[in-house]
């Protein structure tokens, strides 16, 4: 059986919950405590953080990572594209959603001085996003995929950040309000993060 290890608050092991509840799998969740983290984390990830998947002898971390492995072991239903020019070109959409939006997180998840300078800039690249959804139902057109997943768990703690969107980003709101129905997604938010959002 697969164990992740898990922070409860952590937005990219909410991506892996997610894409591990959207298989429908079985797997087991250890929840990590962030602020207290064993022993354990330290020795199986170099860098002390979670998420960590171990399938066996196999230890993956990085959220991205772990669920492109876990896309390719359990292909149904399929997150990323079958075929490998549309995969590239997820992959690449994937990269950049971690240096435009997601390399804020940690900022904004210890509320340094440059917290404003992230929320503004966040907010920007997400009113970018909001007229595609005007066209289309998910970030690859009207199929739900692994840039859906990475996403998801920003989109969810705009509150909880202090990200306010403009009524013009409504159709992103709906958007998120279409992820955030999947029973895949509802199944893998823990307790703190039902929370964040008012």
């Amino acid at each position: 059986m697969m164990n992740l290890y898990s922070g409860t608050t952590c937005p990219f092991s909410h991506r892996c919950r997610i894409v591990l509840y959207e298989k429908q799998m079985d797997f087991q969740v250890i929840d990590v405590d962030l602020l207290n983290k064993p022993e354990e984390i330290a020795i199986i990830n170099p860098y002390n953080h979670v998420p960590v998947l171990v399938d066996r002898d196999l230890v993956l971390y990085e959220s991205n990572i772990i669920n492109e492995y876990i896309d390719e072991r359990f292909p149904h239903p399929q997150l990323m594209p079958p075929d490998p020019q549309t995969r590239a070109k997820a992959r690449q959409l994937l990269f950049t959603m971690e240096q435009e939006l997601f390399s804020h997180v940690p900022v904004l998840e210890k509320n340094l001085k440059t917290a404003d300078k992230s929320r503004l800039h966040i907010r920007d690249r997400l009113i970018d996003l909001s007229g595609m959804f005007n066209k289309q139902k998910y970030l690859m057109a009207d199929e739900f995929s692994m840039l859906d997943v990475a996403i998801a768990p920003l989109l969810w703690r705009l509150d909880h950040y202090g990200i306010e969107l403009p009524k013009t980003a409504s159709s992103l709101m709906k958007y998120a309000e279409r992820i955030f129905s999947r029973q895949g997604f509802i199944d893998a938010l823990t307790p703190t993060e039902k929370a964040m959002r008012r």
